[in-house]
């Protein structure tokens, strides 16, 4: 498993240093990145063995092929010092692509009888050619062209690069790969990307993603190559503007797991445990620091929640109503602060869903419990929230860690259970958070959303198991300026299931804990959906919000945002709705701003 040092944000020595840590074995050196370096080939070719790095190919070379005879000239003189280069770094392959040169001909016999004397000059320093099809190539831009000028060209040094971006933006038909003698493919690149509409070569130099962060089937393109008998490595190159100034030890390890999660999906043997079935959310722990712990017991109270439990050796309490619980964390959070500390879920195989999150490269955290309380496994996610996997039925399971309160039980406002946990990620967070969630608990994304909120563009990406008892929703603000930004940075929040909204916001309301929502959105949700005028008047009476589709209605209510940036939500959902109601978080984004005002007036 490879990665070219483009991926990566920093020097070339941070990038090598980040791929030897996250475990890959070998790079592709980008040639820019040895141009600004310090260092001598001779000391980067030492740098990556004392790292365990095998350097799989240096690139790129570009526009040499069907040019006027002196651009070839040129173009030789240039070749001649990129091998000497290789021969000092000790690499052996070098990544020629397709040409833009503007004095190109369109001579498939010409470009071959060129990439024929290349070919010949690069064996005689050990090296070999690894000829690839450019999506924006002037004259070659499919894989299947230039696999015919390689077979025309008729060099045992030359070879084909397949990469998967160039294929799959152009919805080439990848079947034709099959007939490639896998003798001849030398060298295979791997790039997710979003379907997006725009020019492809500026949507391959800033969009691209790690596999399984995009919309690309990769996993067939994937066994489709394998297929061959391809045994080459499998290399990243993921051309990304936030990558690139991200941390590049964190960008590694989000790249080897997509690389892991991608020979999954293709059927590849990882030793990776399949992930057990997931049945749902088991608790949902918040921290809230002094004065803020009181708001969300409050907002628990209204909910119908009872306080039922007081954890025997921590400052945690025990909120239950149904199948929904929630743990107040006391000393997880700063005065007056709120967070989404943890998630815990019901996994059939707990001690699996651990080794495989910790297969798949989630740091295992230390936890600290004494003498008879459980043990549970506790992994990192990307933004800072916890990952236990549990099983609450089990006997001497987490539940028996709380001391009953003996508080009388609430009789509650219909809460069933978990619908899904909220989380508002940091831009160099939000594609990494989706790829681990994807992967550690093998939920399945949904469609994405873009929201244009108040505050800017939203994009969001949610996901799920296969039954829907597990949902994590995650949101970005795709762009983040100066210091005008709404007063919560990174809001988060815990949706509730229910079947029957009006109970839980009859309560909310009561207790003053009902997030307001104006008269204008109702005279536009009747002239867009026209529910009937009793529903409206009594959605507009509770202040729900309520969105439908082909297949069902969806209707929820907020509280305010409690603390620093928690709140809670109400759902109901009326025959298969599965969405999130994305067409009215503008509404309730300005809404949550106006209660944060008036509170603070």
């Amino acid at each position: 498993m490879g990665i070219a040092t483009v991926c990566l944000s920093g020097t070339l020595d941070d990038k090598l240093t980040a791929a030897a840590a996250a475990g890959f074995d070998g790079v592709e050196v980008f040639e820019p990145d040895l141009v600004a370096s310090a260092d001598t080939p001779e000391e980067v070719r030492a740098r990556c063995a004392d790292l365990g790095l095998a350097i799989d190919l240096y690139q790129p070379l570009r526009d040499f092929e069907a040019v006027p005879p002196p651009l070839l000239a040129a173009n030789l003189r240039r070749a001649e010092h990129k091998f000497a280069v290789m021969e000092r770094l000790g690499a052996d392959l070098l990544l020629v692509c397709s040409t833009v040169h503007p004095d190109s001909v369109d001579d498939d016999d010409l470009a071959a009888e060129h990439l024929h004397l290349l070919s010949e000059r690069a064996a005689a320093h050990g090296v070999r050619i690894a000829y690839e099809a450019l999506a924006w190539g002037r004259h070659v831009s499919t894989f299947d062209r230039a696999w015919r000028i390689v077979r025309r060209a008729d060099h045992p040094s030359l070879g084909l690069c397949l990469d998967s971006f160039h294929i799959l933006s152009r919805g080439s038909d990848t079947s034709a790969i099959r007939v490639i003698p896998p003798e001849k493919l030398f060298f295979l690149q791997l790039a997710d990307a979003p379907r997006m509409d725009m020019d492809v070569l500026q949507w391959s130099r800033h969009h691209r993603l790690f596999p399984g962060q995009g919309a690309f089937d990769l996993a067939a393109f994937l066994r489709t190559v394998l297929d061959t008998g391809y045994t080459g490595p499998l290399s990243l190159e993921v051309f990304n503007d936030v990558f690139r100034q991200s941390d590049p030890r964190t960008a590694a390890v989000d790249a080897l797991r997509s690389l892991l999660g991608l020979q999954e999906a293709a059927s590849v043997d990882t030793a990776l445990p399949a992930p057990p079935r997931l049945d749902g959310v088991a608790f949902v722990e918040i921290g809230a620091g002094p004065g803020a712990d009181a708001e969300v017991a409050a907002a628990l109270g209204a909910l119908g929640f009872t306080r039922g439990g007081a954890h025997r050796s921590k400052p945690v309490d025990l909120w239950e109503q149904g199948t929904a619980r929630i743990l107040v964390n006391r000393a997880a959070a700063a005065e007056g602060a709120t967070a989404v500390a943890a998630i815990a879920v019901e996994s059939t195989d707990p001690p699996a869903s651990a080794r495989r999150a910790e297969r798949l490269l989630a740091p295992i955290l230390p936890r600290e419990h004494r003498a008879g309380e459980a043990d549970l496994a506790a992994v990192a996610a990307p933004g800072g929230t916890s990952v236990f996997f549990c099983r609450t039925d089990a006997r001497e399971g987490w539940r028996a860690d709380f001391a009953p309160t003996g508080e009388p039980a609430d009789a509650g406002a219909g809460l069933l259970g978990i619908d899904h946990v909220a989380l508002t990620q940091q831009t160099d967070d939000f594609d990494g958070a989706a790829l681990f969630y994807r992967t550690v608990f093998g939920l399945d994304p949904e469609t994405p959303a873009e929201v244009a909120a108040p505050f800017g563009l939203m994009r969001s990406l949610s996901m799920a198991d296969a039954h829907h008892r597990v949902r994590i929703a995650l949101s970005v603000a795709a762009v983040r300026r100066g210091g005008w930004a709404p007063a919560v940075p990174h809001p988060q929040h815990v949706a509730f299931a229910t079947g029957d909204i009006t109970a839980a916001a009859t309560r909310l309301r009561e207790a003053g804990l009902l997030l307001e929502i104006p008269a204008n959105y109702y005279e536009d949700l009747d002239a867009r959906l026209a529910p009937p005028p009793e529903r409206l008047g009594r959605l507009r009476d509770r202040s729900l919000l309520y969105d439908r589709d082909a297949h069902g209605e969806l209707l929820h209510c907020y509280t305010p945002v409690l603390g620093s940036r928690v709140f809670f939500e109400v759902v109901q959902r009326i025959g298969g709705h599965l969405g999130y109601g994305a067409p009215n978080a503008p509404v309730r984004m300005a809404a949550h701003r106006r209660d944060r005002l008036r509170r603070s007036a």
